[in-house]
């Protein structure tokens, strides 16, 4: 199952990654956090969108 990897101290929770990922896997709280593993794609769109970098690889377990 792939994921995304978010630092939260780097996260400035613009909710960049959330508005770009097309799978709705990603939801902002404080930070961004993964909501829905099972559904993600490993695209990467969500890792190019983050301009903080927060977002450091997309995990494949």
């Amino acid at each position: 199952m792939a994921h995304p990897v978010i630092n939260a101290d780097e996260c400035v929770a613009c909710g960049v990654c959330v508005d770009t990922c097309p799978c709705d896997v990603l939801e902002l709280e404080d930070v961004a956090t993964v909501k829905d593993e099972d559904s993600c794609v490993a695209c990467g769109s969500c890792q190019e969108a983050c301009p903080a970098g927060a977002i450091t690889e997309i995990a494949e377990d």
